[in-house]
């Protein structure tokens, strides 16, 4: 009963209860839900797809309104879905206490029902116990159910397999993802990235932001509620220590930070002491907001020791930011040494537990001498970062467009419903 009341009411108090409650009791919370959830499971039959039994079509299901990445990238499914022939609706389903769920592009598409047969179901795996004990279990039954989930390791997590007998099929953005789900299930696992698109407004400059006019700025971003330990600003923050010098002019280092805690923040100054070139941004940013700052500095950077997709990364070449990032995981799937900066890398083994990200299994830690000698060649060769931002911008254009989007979601829909595929 704990477990149920201190989640159900987490999508709101969230941050009041991380104050009030130890992460530790949470967290047996939520396994104490998943594991009721899996014994659940276990006993319930769920009745096949039944292709007459709902009209042809889409039941969208996932946080459309959350702010963060998972939500933007469902909102790119339910865009590719706009633009497609099939019709669709979406079901907002909010569980993971985010703080601001206010994105209303979706808005006049959410339903409370789901009238049509197939469900694609748009939620993080290690939510999937929470979805099905809080939604009809009605939902899950004569649909075909196409599970689209993100992870950011080789290795698919075995506590995640459970739920698969909820599911008909998998869809990933990345075969870097689908390669560890197909070792763990006979199901379809389909590779459909997401398309990529960054509208920007000119009214959000730099003046907007509070940021020189005539400095070569690189930007860095993280969450502190995001694992740092896999997103890892501290790489490109030493790279670019090793790359300027503290009063070096004509420069500049952008740390945008959400949900930063003073203590890091102190932390984060501490470690810049001295430097006159640092800027930082810790208001919360609409998306529009996002895509314009990255477009008014002159080059992104992640030194991720893991991702899934790599949205932002994405979004930043196709505005024309250059980007240095990490040679290794789902954003070398868009990314090359043709149209970005990849900087090598050495495995490391994961030391402690780390949330979903397990002892023992290994990810990728950045150069970061690689990474600075980037960033001085971008600051020093201004051709090079002109062609760079060139080749970026058509490269993400063509690969993720959302006519190649469309094109492979409408085609693996009509293959389901047996029908013939689209030229």
């Amino acid at each position: 009963m704990l477990s149920k009341m201190l989640f159900g009411f987490s999508n709101e108090f969230k941050p009041l209860l991380k104050k009030v409650v130890p992460i530790s009791v949470l967290r047996k919370c939520k396994a104490r839900i998943e594991n009721k959830s899996l014994a659940e499971l276990k006993q319930y039959k769920r009745e096949g797809f039944c292709r007459e039994k709902f009209p042809d079509g889409v039941n969208l299901i996932g946080n459309i309104k959350s702010e963060i990445g998972l939500g933007q990238s469902c909102r790119l499914v339910a865009a590719e879905l706009e633009n497609s022939s099939l019709p669709f609706t979406v079901y907002n389903f909010m569980l993971s206490g985010h703080t601001r769920n206010s994105d209303c592009t979706f808005d006049y598409k959410i339903g409370s029902s789901l009238p049509y047969n197939i469900n694609l179901i748009h939620i993080n795996p290690y939510e999937i116990g929470a979805a099905f004990s809080h939604m009809d279990k009605s939902i899950w039954n004569e649909r075909y159910n196409i599970a689209f989930w993100l992870w950011e390791l080789e290795a698919f997590p075995d506590i995640w397999t459970g739920w698969l007998p909820l599911f008909d099929e998998i869809w990933t953005p990345s075969e870097f993802i689908s390669k560890g789900i197909r070792k763990k299930t006979n199901l379809p696992v389909k590779t459909i990235p997401y398309c990529v698109t960054a509208p920007v407004d000119s009214r959000y400059d730099r003046e907007y932001f509070g940021l020189p006019k005539g400095r070569f700025l690189y930007l860095v971003m993280y969450d502190s509620n995001s694992t740092m330990s896999r997103k890892n600003p501290m790489g490109s923050i030493e790279a670019f220590k090793k790359a300027f010098s503290k009063d070096e002019e004509g420069i500049g280092l952008v740390i945008k930070t959400n949900n930063t805690k003073p203590e890091e923040m102190e932390i984060l100054k501490k470690n810049f002491e001295g430097y006159s070139n640092i800027y930082y941004i810790t208001d919360v940013l609409e998306k529009m907001q996002v895509n314009s700052l990255i477009k008014e500095v002159d080059v992104f950077c992640s030194l991720h020791r893991a991702e899934g997709f790599g949205l932002v990364m994405a979004e930043a070449m196709l505005v024309g930011t250059p980007v240095i990032a990490t040679d290794w995981s789902s954003n070398t799937e868009f990314m090359n040494r043709d149209v970005a900066c990849m900087v090598g890398y050495r495995y490391v083994e994961i030391q402690e537990d780390d949330g979903h990200y397990k002892k023992g299994n290994r990810w990728a830690e950045a150069d970061t001498d690689q990474a600075a000698s980037c960033m001085r060649k971008l600051y020093e060769d201004r051709n090079f970062h002109e062609e760079l931002s060139r080749k970026a911008k058509e490269h993400i254009e063509d690969k993720l467009s959302m006519e190649r989007a469309v094109l492979l979601v409408e085609n693996r829909i009509y293959d389901i419903y047996g029908q013939a595929t689209i030229e």
